[in-house]
């Protein structure tokens, strides 16, 4: 994340993953949550889930959107030691007294690493679709329905 701010100042961090995306096609975007040089997070992270510094965001380019197309968000969770200093960079130093956040500042809890492919948006790809819609069923308001009845798109 910091090498793209680096890369690309002017950009906001949405454009700044559409540049590199487009450029190299697929990339691993690491170390999100935390604040870059910039006084910014490249994106928001609960200081409760992935340790700031050790997780990302797989990125490919969607030529058929013209975006980057986020297909898996993965890390390393938070150990005793980030949970403490990212509950205090997000101003939420009591949240420390919760029952989970408690037990793994106590050692109680293993640690753990999470993240996988999201399906949908890999088949979405794959196919070429536009919509989350055409590749996994769901309820759609009927403002939506129209939107996408409009542009051929066809909803399960």
């Amino acid at each position: 994340a910091q090498e793209l701010e680096d890369a690309y100042p002017a950009l906001t961090p949405k454009e700044r993953e559409n540049a590199i995306c487009k450029e190299k096609k697929s990339v691993f975007i690491m170390g999100i949550g935390d604040k870059l040089k910039g006084g910014k997070p490249h994106d928001g992270r609960a200081p409760d889930y992935d340790d700031w510094a050790l997780n990302g965001d797989l990125l490919v380019w969607n030529s058929l959107l013209g975006i980057a197309f986020e297909l898996s968000s993965m890390g390393i969770r938070v150990s005793e030691e980030s949970l403490k200093a990212q509950l205090e960079k997000a101003g939420c130093p009591e949240r420390a007294e919760l029952p989970f956040h408690k037990a793994l500042l106590s050692g109680e809890l293993p640690y753990t690493i999470g993240g996988g492919i999201g399906q949908s948006r890999l088949c979405m790809l794959m196919l070429r679709k536009a919509h989350i819609g055409e590749v996994q069923a769901s309820l759609w308001s009927d403002e939506m329905r129209k939107i996408c009845a409009d542009h051929n798109i066809f909803l399960f």
